[in-house]
């Protein structure tokens, strides 16, 4: 019986090309979409689980009022894990760091080397391919290198024993060759070198109180790790910190390594985060894409059922049962689901590298595997029971003497049903059209948003080697040259600024408080460089000695400090030990990303440089770009010289929202398409059901624009009622989406209007291309049999 089954179902498929092909594209179109979307939610859902103890590693945040940051004192690692039995290790990573590394005379600037405890490869599960584990850590001149960096380095040859120079001055030999970090790791890292390199720096003084590592702790297997369990540890961990810095209110929380790539909300955290809340809601995309397939389905199924009617009604006559009639047409509904299971197979094969550009992965078959693989089978069988099984019932339920006599007749309630499934579809569609158009504003927004500053022209070196002993010289060459006279030199870029300090005082302070203020070191030409406006007082000035410790703050901290822009100016304030004066307040910028709003910040004059600002003119950028490299080659031969612009760091930020901007509007353009295929198959039905009605209208006079509107007005009816349904539903996701971010933009009815009436527009013109097909048609040939 199963046999013959689909032998039927293939003789049908070969007798309606056309349809089958429309459905078979549909369903696969619709798969393919799914597929690609669940393997970038199972990539980002997969996030840090390669790690067997990953239950029980934790990393240490820390919230200081509004302030909530990922980075935690150096020396709370040691400290709780001696005053905490439940802790079993306790590691600190720092922040990757530029360096300039050399070997065999061959010198490569690298941007991701980070210092780690001695154990870290114990609690962490990053594989030494060579090396001993145990040990590789333990020198204070050893460094971990991945297999693609000893490929880059030494090519064939054994780097273990290998010495790397780093900066021009230290020698550090190979001790490991870590395996290529997973891509799905929050930790991302070409070299480590041992926290013992830098326990005597600067950056190990203040080990209470100086929040410069990222910490991670490791607690006992059998450690209760429930909500309530880590808040009871988080005030176990508070009350440590309060015996060493007791002025201080910070609480600390225990965040699982598993959780961190999809929680974004903290400062000074890793690059790459993803965002839980763009899963959540491609996984819904995924699932509203497949049910729009399956409408379609449904639609184009029950919009042939007439043709189907005596088929139906003589396989009654003989005797079959009405299970075996459902059977048959389900057994159909999964055959053209394989099919199109098999259809979608290809299609992401064929699409991977295209998909991989655009959402920034790195996706192979290998990573369909036969669990995803089986996976994907069982939805495709799915599939097809959900979108068959309306139409075998519907099909099945036919009286025998009435198809058979030509009696057959629409019932109401399936016509509501069908139009039901059309304004799901067309929910789906409006809410994507929309969210695309919302998404595409706001990604223009941050892209032309005034930040206070001009962005664009500006050029910068970040201060290497000999740089920073020849800050006088550096001044001297930029000034001798017109390509380079406009020049500032600033501590840390305006674009992600990392600082932040609560000990900031001025009169009138509640002794309580505990704001975390930003700060920023510029020289005395980066207001007039940056194009920023003064509200009142004055910049840094040559002409006032006293400016080394002066102040100039920006409108958020004269509000928090309940003064003025214009009573400030003159004011006292204190900066740690170092006391000054208020000699101007600067018009707010953003010097962080525009998820966040714009915090209090002081400016201090530069004593020791950072990074070098030159603003171009846009015909001389070549040759300020050679001019630039000039002088920095002739004062710091030792590295090489490496640029950037501004304005294309302030892009980068936002690059998460625009790859998910980008497959928006694919998944927007494949649903709309989907949902017309379904309409299609809808108004086919109807033109079906109503031919000889239409033959007996063109008889009796009526136009081809009255017989087109006659069809096309039920249509737009159900248009409309999706319309007043997706237009609350869009508003409310995209006001959520939107409160992401500290800056966006107003939410208008226009675009509301705007997603309407295009959804409109192109359900009308699905309609009218089988109406106006219905309305030509000769009359003669539908009242032939009358």
């Amino acid at each position: 019986m199963f046999i013959n089954y689909l032998k039927i179902a293939f003789r049908n498929l070969r007798r309606h090309k056309a349809f089958s092909i429309i459905n078979i594209a549909g369903l696969g179109i619709g798969m393919t979409c799914s597929i690609f979307i669940m393997l970038w939610v199972r990539d980002e859902l997969s996030y840090d689980n390669f790690h067997p103890k990953g239950d029980q590693i934790f990393r240490l945040t820390c919230n200081a009022g509004d302030f909530k940051a990922a980075v935690t004192p150096s020396g709370m690692a040691a400290g709780l894990e001696s005053e905490m039995p439940v802790i079993k290790a306790a590691v600190r990573i720092s922040k990757n760091t530029g360096v300039l590394l050399e070997v065999d005379n061959h010198k490569f600037q690298e941007k991701r080397l980070m210092y780690a405890d001695s154990n870290f490869l114990d609690v962490f599960n990053f594989p030494l391919i060579k090396g001993n584990s145990k040990t590789a850590l333990q020198q204070p001149d050893g460094i971990l290198i991945t297999e693609a960096m000893a490929m880059k380095y030494f090519g064939n040859k054994d780097p273990l024993g290998k010495v790397i120079r780093m900066n021009n001055s230290d020698n550090y030999k190979v001790t490991g060759v870590l395996a290529n970090i997973p891509s799905n790791s929050h930790l991302q890292f070409d070299f480590i070198i041992s926290m013992i390199a830098i326990e005597s720096s600067n950056l190990a003084n203040r080990p209470w109180d100086s929040f410069n590592y990222y910490t991670y702790l490791m607690l006992d297997k059998n450690a209760n790790t429930s909500p309530s369990g880590l808040a009871i540890l988080n005030a176990e961990i508070d009350k440590i910190y309060k015996k060493h810095i007791p002025e201080i209110k910070i609480d600390f929380h225990l965040q699982p390594i598993k959780s961190i790539h999809l929680s974004p909300g903290l400062q000074i955290d890793q690059p790459g985060l993803g965002n839980r809340q763009y899963v959540n809601i491609f996984f819904l995309v995924a699932i509203f894409i497949l049910i729009v397939a399956c409408i379609n389905f449904m639609n184009l199924a029950t919009a042939r059922s007439a043709r189907r009617a005596k088929e139906v009604g003589l396989r009654k006559v003989v005797g079959a049962e009405r299970y075996q009639i459902i059977g048959q047409f389900l057994g159909e509904s999964i055959f053209i689901s394989v099919l199109s299971f098999l259809m979608a197979i290809l299609l992401v094969w064929a699409l991977l590298p295209a998909f991989n550009k655009m959402a920034d992965k790195s996706f192979s078959l290998h990573h369909v595997n036969p669990v995803l693989l089986t996976t994907l089978l069982g939805l495709a069988l799915v599939t097809g029971l959900v979108s068959g099984i309306y139409p075998a019932i519907y099909l099945s339920g036919f009286k025998p003497a009435k198809v058979l006599k030509g009696k057959l007749k629409s019932m109401g309630g399936n016509l509501v049903f069908r139009n039901t499934l059309v304004v799901v579809q067309f929910v789906v569609s409006i809410v994507l059209l929309v969210g695309t158009a919302v998404v595409y504003r706001q990604l223009n927004f941050i892209k032309n948003m005034n930040l206070g500053y001009e962005q664009k022209n500006l050029i910068y070196v970040r201060m290497t080697g000999e740089l920073w002993n020849k800050i006088s010289a550096i001044k001297t060459e930029l000034k001798q040259h017109p390509q380079t006279s406009d020049y500032s030199m600033v501590s840390d870029l305006p674009t992600t600024l990392v600082t932040g300090t609560i000990n900031i005082d001025w009169e009138g302070k509640d002794p309580k408080s505990q704001i975390v203020f930003p700060s920023m070191d510029v020289d005395e030409n980066f207001f007039n460089v940056f194009q920023m406006k003064m509200l009142s007082g004055r910049g840094f000035s040559p002409a006032f000695k006293a400016d080394s410790s002066n102040y100039v703050v920006n409108e958020t901290s004269a509000k928090i400090m309940g003064m003025s822009v214009k009573n400030i100016v003159g004011k006292p304030l204190s900066f740690g030990k170092t006391k000054g004066t208020i000699i101007g307040v600067v018009k707010n910028f953003n010097f962080k990303s525009i998820h966040q709003s714009i915090e209090p910040l002081i400016i201090r004059l530069n004593k020791y440089g950072g990074y070098i600002f030159v603003r171009c003119k846009v015909a001389n950028t070549e040759e300020t770009i050679k001019q630039l490299q000039k002088v920095c080659e002739d004062l710091n031969p030792g590295y090489p010289f490496e640029y950037a612009f501004l304005d294309e760091d302030l892009s980068n930020l936002y690059k998460g929202e625009q790859r998910i901007g980008s497959l928006f509007n694919v998944f927007a353009i494949l649903a709309i398409f989907i949902s017309c295929l379904g309409l299609y198959g809808l108004s086919a039905f109807i033109a079906e059901q109503r031919t000889k009605e239409i033959g007996v209208r063109k008889v009796l006079g009526a136009s081809v624009v009255h017989i087109v509107y006659l069809l096309s007005s039920n249509f737009t009816r159900v248009i409309l009622i999706a319309i007043v349904i997706a237009v609350p539903l869009s508003w409310y996701m995209i006001h959520q989406w939107l409160q992401g971010f500290a800056y966006h933009i107003d939410i208008g009815w226009g675009i509301f209007a705007v997603g309407a009436f295009t959804a409109l527009f192109i359900a009308w013109c699905t309609v009218s291309f089988e109406s106006f097909k219905s309305a030509v048609s000769n009359p003669v040939k539908s009242l032939r049999s009358e």
